[in-house]
């Protein structure tokens, strides 16, 4: 059935495929940019991957204003008032950011305090919040799994009060969401299987929550069907530039996906399992998917049976009984996880990614007060979320 109302907004352009960096340039100068500031991090300067979007530059007339290489692996409040100010003092004009969900959501949380005039980001937490027009954002991904380019989303860590910071605006979209091959192309096996779990998430999760719609539903399954295909194989050989640029895809349209229509449990708990237990939240992703998804079965098992479909193929499909289709998309998800492991040792349960027993409780009671809750399609309880978190212990 379709909703009875919806809402479906990503003004993101896209440029992707061969060369998409040397685009850049011109993107900027139909943007009136032309000073940016480029924010990313050690890991990709260390690889290579900065020198090579610094050559796309090359003769282009573009002035890179400055470089912040040094970005945390969780974005946060210190660093993004450190940008900001060497952004002001460098007379930059536009940022670029360069990385993971860390460098694209600190880019944000640099547009709002640049663009804003106001360095006390908790002023701005919460949901469309911003007034100021921000500065244009070019968004390069270098993992294929937040979806952070095309999303209206950013999560600021406040170390020092031990909290992470939630910000959402239509404001906060990139102008430009840049993949080329390149870019992803070193990305390490581990990673590479956790981020590619956690779009498949993003799928899943958009295409069954509460808030779905037709359009959503569209990138959601496109997205599955890409991971379904290439996900092993850009773990397997990273090489594949294929199997890599399929990955970047599927990540942006899950991306776009669930940016408006939103997640569910697994990403409510998962963020618990993130900062109670410090999990990687691809790990957690992976881990919590068919645990949430055997729980929620008995409210959308209808929607899970609809994609075996992208996610396996059609001969895997075919081969089962429909009314058997549902317990095999669960079963494909875990058995997608086995493999990873077999792969690159990603983690298949809470235990082997570094949660104590001891800290489930308080896991699921932070879980609880997590908005990702709100639009799952079934109500948990607190021993709901227990239940889910032993079984996947």
């Amino acid at each position: 059935m379709l909703p009875v109302y919806y809402e479906y907004h990503n003004p993101v352009k896209i440029n992707a495929g061969k060369n998409a960096l040397e685009t850049i340039p011109h993107e900027l100068k139909v943007m009136n940019a032309s000073r940016p500031l480029v924010i990313t991090d050690q890991g990709i300067v260390n690889a290579g991957l900065l020198d090579i979007f610094l050559a796309s530059f090359k003769g282009s007339g573009i002035t890179i204003g400055a470089i912040y290489d040094k970005t945390p692996p969780d974005s946060s409040v210190v660093a993004v008032n450190e940008i900001a100010t060497l952004f002001q003092q460098e007379n930059c004009d536009s940022l670029i950011a360069i990385g993971g969900g860390s460098s694209i959501d600190t880019a944000k949380g640099v547009n709002i305090v640049v663009s804003e005039k106001d360095s006390d980001l908790r002023k701005f937490i919460g949901a469309d919040r911003l007034t100021a027009t921000q500065k244009p954002l070019v968004a390069i991904p270098t993992t294929s799994g937040t979806g952070s380019e095309v999303t209206l989303v950013s999560v600021i860590l406040d170390a020092e009060n031990g909290v992470k910071l939630p910000f959402t605006s239509r404001l906060l979209l990139p102008k430009l969401a840049v993949l080329d091959p390149r870019m992803t192309r070193s990305l390490p096996p581990r990673i590479t299987a956790a981020t590619g779990m956690d779009s498949v998430t993003h799928a899943i999760e958009a295409y069954t929550c509460l808030q779905k719609n037709p359009i959503s539903d569209a990138y959601a399954t496109a997205a599955l069907k890409l991971a379904g295909k290439n996900l092993i194989t850009a773990t397997e050989k990273g090489s594949n530039v294929d199997a890599r640029f399929a990955m970047a895809n599927a990540s942006l349209m899950a991306g776009t996906a669930f940016s408006n229509s939103m997640v569910g449990a697994v990403h409510a708990i998962g963020h618990a399992c993130g900062s109670e237990a410090h999990v990687h939240h691809g790990n957690a992703m992976a881990i919590l998917l068919p645990y949430v998804m055997k729980f929620n079965m008995s409210h959308v098992g209808n929607l899970y049976e609809e994609l075996l479909l992208p996610f396996a193929g059609e001969e895997i499909y075919l081969s089962v009984k429909k009314e058997d289709r549902c317990k095999k998309m669960i079963e494909v998800v875990l058995l997608t996880n086995h493999h990873l492991q077999k792969i690159c040792g990603m983690p298949v349960k809470l235990s082997q990614a570094g949660v104590d027993f001891s800290q489930l409780e308080k896991i699921a009671e932070v879980a609880l007060d997590e908005g990702a809750m709100l639009p799952n399609p079934k109500e948990l309880a607190y021993n709901d979320v227990l239940s889910i978190l032993k079984e996947a212990f």
